[in-house]
């Protein structure tokens, strides 16, 4: 390695750049990899998300006693051989329909004519739709049925005359044996080279399951086997279970359409059915792709509308139902896939393996998600495709102030205080959002204009929040709140046992039974006044009163209020140590016998923490709103008192 200073500086600053070009290097290799080799990899997809449905089939039979490999080989056969059938099924109502087309064509023409004749008393709808009347009698004419000359009826006249001109064909050479051989074999072999590889990879992957398991593992990262075991397991049961939800909620769709398309009277209804089923796989545009053919042929065979009306209410009510009430039963609100991720999946696969592509778009995105989320080496999949949140909670709330929006803050923390205490919300997400405040204040990208903006923001959240009702721990909301507060509640974990208790009067200490029994003083900073209000609210939502002032309003509070039974000093800012003596001596001058309490919001590390309280001769030395709860909960209740209440509505 070079020890050149100019040459490593040169070095560290191509390094980007040479980073994003091997990254993309590598994208367009992956990509050409996929296109090229689709000819293999699509079966190989194929069969292992069709491994992940027949998977608990193949464990049930084991469970049985039956032997692996006979459990696998039933279950496949019986896998392909119901999808034959249905294969078998759509091929005969496809060729029925065809047949029956013609003679749809004439109601079509008929109402075609209608259409046109009432857009031409409209006047500038008749230009509009020209075009579209125009496109759809050509179709028409096209399903009719070509008409054959009557020989009795021919003309006399010679050929090569305007009365009867000469015709002329065309005929391709005639092929050899071994070309039409040829290209009807490769129009046959061709679905039925890769049908096979499907069933054989299918079979293969179900008899060694564990075995790639392992080998999974290993390339993971075998450091820590349970994690990694625990890991790769879970992913294959949520897998499991997400892909056989799916499929048992596409064929309901299919059945529930090919029924009420039977009901209203569409020929072919049982083909309609199974494309609405398989085209469902489709996110977004599935279920509206599977309506145009059947609204098309109610069009044509009904001479009114009403058959095409029904049709359309029948596919607006049916998908919606789906989608929105029965899909959040069956597995969660969504797939786990961010929409743009969605979209863009189906793009690309789309663009690489064609049709099938687009069908396996979700299936194999939802794999990339659940490995990035278990898988520590492919964490940006998750980062890329999933639909949590980027950053934290603390970092999310944050951003939003300085973006200027408390508003948005203050609806997530709402639908945050549906499931946790509020004293949590603040620990874990305001206060640490406090912290990255003061470490941006501390190196200079806040100025103090703009310190006082986001400290002003900070304060109307905390100033909202305070308002909002406490709920009970026993019964928390089940509405959905939405990815970001599922991914907090998921990052920030459970509350602390001292959330849900409430003091009332009758359990507090006869110095704590006055209107503010804690003073809450707040250094002065920018940011310092946002973190005082939040302990004054904790305090007094759990029944210890509390107001606030600051520490030049300190020795006007303690002469003009009531006598305090603790006095809380809030530090965010960092300060000297001898500021903060001089101000307790003040304290415990002005009210003798005062409980101190000191709350440290940035410090964490313990044995700092004893060096501190040692310093500033405090009673209580806490780091969180929690335990400044749990400690003043304890100084406050009358040694004889009551059991703690839980809280409430």
């Amino acid at each position: 390695m070079t020890t050149d200073p100019v040459t490593t500086r040169l070095l560290r600053q191509a390094l980007p750049v040479v980073t994003t070009l091997a990254s993309l290097l590598l994208v367009v290799t992956l990509a050409g990899a996929l296109y090229f080799g689709r000819d293999i990899l699509v079966p190989v997809a194929l069969a292992i998300l069709l491994s992940f449905v027949l998977v608990p089939a193949v464990r049930a039979l084991r469970r049985l006693r039956v032997p692996r490999a006979a459990a696998v080989l039933l279950v496949v056969v019986l896998a392909f051989g119901l999808l034959g059938a249905v294969g078998s099924l759509i091929a005969r109502e496809a060729a029925q329909l065809a047949a029956d087309l013609p003679r749809y064509s004439l109601t079509l023409r008929d109402k075609i004519t209608a259409l046109r004749a009432a857009t031409a008393e409209r006047g500038g709808l008749s230009d509009t739709f020209s075009g579209f009347f125009d496109m759809a009698e050509e179709i028409g004419k096209e399903l009719q049925p070509p008409a054959k000359a009557d020989p009795a009826h021919g003309s006399d006249a010679p050929l090569g005359t305007a009365e009867r001109p000469m015709q002329v064909e065309i005929h391709a050479p005639r092929s050899g044996l071994l070309t039409t051989l040829g290209s009807v074999a490769g129009g046959v072999l061709h679905p039925l080279a890769t049908l096979g590889l499907i069933l054989l990879f299918t079979i293969f992957i179900l008899l060694q399951r564990e075995d790639l398991r392992n080998r999974a593992i290993r390339l993971a990262g075998s450091s820590d086997l349970r994690r990694t075991t625990a890991a790769i397991d879970d992913a294959t049961a949520r897998l499991s279970r997400f892909f056989i939800a799916q499929l048992v909620l596409n064929l309901a769709f299919g059945l529930v359409i090919g029924v009420g398309l039977w009901f209203i009277g569409v020929p072919s209804p049982i083909l309609f059915g199974v494309i609405a089923g398989i085209a469902r796989f489709v996110p977004y545009i599935g279920a509206v792709i599977s309506a145009v053919l059947p609204l098309a042929i109610a069009v044509a065979v009904d001479p009114g509308w009403s058959m095409a009306i029904q049709v359309a209410i029948l596919f607006v009510v049916v998908e919606p139902i789906a989608g929105h009430v029965i899909e959040p039963l069956l597995y969660g609100h969504s797939t786990g896939i961010s929409p743009v991720a969605v979209i863009l999946a189906a793009t690309i696969w789309t663009f690489l393996w064609g049709p099938i592509g687009l069908l396996l778009a979700t299936p194999l995105t939802v794999c990339l998600v659940v490995l990035g989320r278990h898988v520590e080496r492919l964490w940006f999949l998750d980062v890329l495709l999933g639909d949590r949140p980027a950053l934290g909670p603390q970092e999310i709330f944050y951003q939003r102030m300085l973006a200027g929006d408390p508003a948005e803050a203050i609806e997530q923390g709402r639908l945050f205080l549906k499931e946790r205490a509020l004293v949590t919300y603040y620990d874990e997400v305001v206060l640490a959002g406090l912290r990255l405040a003061q470490e941006d204040a501390a190196r200079g990208s806040l100025g103090r204009d703009r310190q006082a903006e986001v400290g002003g923001d900070f304060r109307a959240v905390v100033e909202a929040l305070g308002q909002a009702r406490m709920r009970s721990l026993l019964r928390r909301s089940r509405k959905p709140v939405g990815a970001e507060a599922e991914a907090a509640f998921a990052a920030i974990g459970p509350d602390r046992q001292a959330a849900g208790i409430v003091l009332a009067r009758d359990d507090l200490a006869p110095a704590w039974r006055g209107e503010a029994p804690v003073l809450c003083v707040s250094s002065g900073g920018a940011f310092d006044e946002a973190a005082t209000m939040m302990l004054a609210q904790t305090l007094s939502r759990h029944g210890l009163g509390a107001r606030v002032t600051t520490a030049e309003s300190l020795r006007g509070s303690l002469v003009e209020g009531e006598r305090p039974a603790m006095i809380c000093f809030s530090y965010l800012d960092p300060i000297s140590l001898s500021q903060i003596r001089l101000t307790i001596r003040r304290a415990r001058k002005a009210v003798p016998g005062v409980t101190i309490l000191v709350g440290f919001w940035r410090e964490r590390d313990p044995a700092s923490l004893g060096r501190l309280r040692r310093a500033i001769a405090a009673d209580l030395l806490v780091t969180s709103l929690s335990e400044a709860l749990d400690v003043a909960v304890g100084r406050a209740r009358a040694v004889a008192a009551a059991p703690l209440r839980r809280a409430a509505e």
